[in-house]
C-alpha cells in the first residue's frame, strides 16, 4: 500500500478551520505514528482517504467524529499497518472527522456542531460541516459503498454494543460480527449511520471507554472481517445470536438545571455510581436520584421528537422514580458530555419481525 506525504498545517485557529474537506488517495507518511492529539499536524481538517483493494466496492469507516473518542483511529492504524505492503481484500474509504477537537481531547469545541449530528437526514444544511458530510455521502454513493462502520467510544460503563437504523438481515449480520448486543434507534437525527443506511448495511459500534487496547483490537478485527466478506449470509440471523433493543427515549438535563453525582446540593443529585445501571433492566419504582424541589429537571424525548417525560418519571417526595421499566444505555458521569449531548438513552427489548 503506497503512501503520500501531506504538508504540516496549523489547524487549531481560525473561524473557517472546519469549512473544507480534504480527499486523499493514499495514507500520509506520518499516519501510523500520529495520535488523536497530533493528527491535526498531518491532516488539515476532516479528511476522506480512499484506499484500493481487490474488491472494488468499498467499506466506509468513520473515526474521530467526536474528538475524545480515539479507539477508531488506533484500530485503523493497527489494521492498515498489516496491509502497508500488501493489497487490501476490499477497497476501504476512511473518514477522519473532528481533528481540531481531537487536538484538545474534546468531543467538540465551543462553536462547533457535533460531527455526528450534521450528516444528511437532519436540518443542518446551512452549516459548512453539513456540506462536508453531504460531499462524503455523495462520494461514497458514487463509489458503490458496500458497508459502513462508524467507530465510537462512550464515557460511561457500557458493554461493547452495535447500533443500527434498520433491522434487515444484512444490517443485523453486520452488527453481529462485532457483538451480540444490538440497539435499533431512530434518533438522534443527522448521524452517520442513518445517512448511510439508505445506501448499504451500516452500523455504529460503541467500544466502551477510550484507552483500552482490547477494544482497539476488537474494532480492528471487526473491520478486517468485513473487508474479507464477499457477501452477507442469505438467511436471517438466528434470534439466539443477538440481544436486540429499541431506543424509546433520550434523557436530557434541562439547560437551567444543576446536577451532581453524590452528596452535593443541586436540582437533582444522582448516585455516584449510577453508570453501573447501564444495560440493566430497571423495574418500575427504581429511584434514579434525589430532587431538591417538586420540579423534575429532566426531559425525555421519544423517537418521534415528542417530550414524554411524564411517561417515564414521577416525583415521590424527594425521590426521582421510574414509572416504566427501562434499560438505560450511555449513562455518563461526564458533565460536559451531558450538557453537549444527553444524560442517557432509555431502551426496551425488541422482538424481530422475521
Amino acid at each position: 500500500m503506497t503512501s503520500a506525504s501531506q504538508p504540516m498545517h496549523d489547524y487549531l485557529a481560525g473561524p473557517d478551520a472546519d469549512a473544507s474537506l480534504t480527499v486523499l488517495n493514499a495514507l500520509p507518511e506520518a499516519f501510523f505514528d500520529a495520535s488523536a492529539a497530533s493528527i491535526h499536524q498531518i491532516l488539515p481538517g476532516p479528511t476522506l482517504i480512499h484506499l484500493q483493494g481487490r474488491r472494488a466496492e468499498p467499506v466506509f469507516v468513520s473515526t474521530l467524529l467526536h474528538g475524545n473518542e480515539d479507539t477508531g483511529l488506533k484500530a485503523m492504524q493497527a489494521l492498515l499497518a498489516k496491509y502497508q505492503f500488501q493489497e487490501l481484500p476490499r477497497s476501504l474509504s476512511l473518514f477522519i472527522g473532528n481533528v481540531r477537537a481531537a487536538a484538545f481531547g474534546k468531543r467538540l469545541l465551543d462553536g462547533q456542531p457535533d460531527y455526528n449530528r450534521v450528516w444528511p437526514g437532519c436540518d443542518t444544511s446551512g452549516l459548512p460541516e453539513h456540506s462536508i458530510m453531504q460531499r462524503v455521502t455523495d462520494d461514497m454513493r458514487e463509489r458503490g459503498v458496500w458497508a459502513s462502520i462508524d467507530i465510537h467510544n462512550n464515557t460511561g460503563l457500557n458493554p461493547h454494543y452495535a447500533c443500527v437504523r434498520q433491522t434487515g438481515r444484512e444490517f443485523l449480520h453486520l452488527a453481529a460480527l462485532f457483538t451480540r448486543i444490538v440497539v435499533y434507534f431512530e434518533r438522534p437525527l443527522g448521524v452517520q449511520t442513518g445517512a448511510f443506511s439508505a445506501m448499504c448495511p451500516s452500523v455504529t459500534v460503541e467500544c466502551g471507554k477510550p484507552g483500552n487496547p482490547a477494544s482497539e483490537a476488537q474494532a480492528a478485527s471487526f473491520v478486517e472481517a468485513v473487508l474479507h466478506l464477499d457477501h452477507f449470509p442469505e438467511h436471517p440471523l438466528p434470534t439466539s445470536d443477538i440481544d436486540l433493543y429499541h431506543t424509546v427515549g433520550t434523557v436530557k438535563v434541562q439547560a437551567n438545571a444543576s446536577f451532581t453525582f453524590g452528596s452535593e446540593q443541586a436540582d437533582i443529585r444522582f448516585p455516584g455510581e449510577i453508570d453501573h445501571m447501564n444495560f440493566r433492566t430497571l423495574p418500575v419504582g427504581t429511584v434514579l436520584g434525589q430532587l431538591s424541589g417538586a420540579r423534575i429537571p429532566l426531559d425525555v424525548w421519544d423517537e418521534s421528537g415528542r417530550k414524554v417525560t411524564d411517561r417515564f418519571f414521577e416525583a415521590r417526595g424527594s425521590d426521582l422514580v421510574l414509572r416504566r421499566a427501562v434499560v438505560p444505555a450511555m449513562i455518563t458521569l461526564n458533565a460536559e458530555v451531558i450538557r453537549q449531548d444527553c444524560f442517557c438513552y432509555f431502551m426496551e427489548h425488541m422482538e424481530r419481525a422475521d
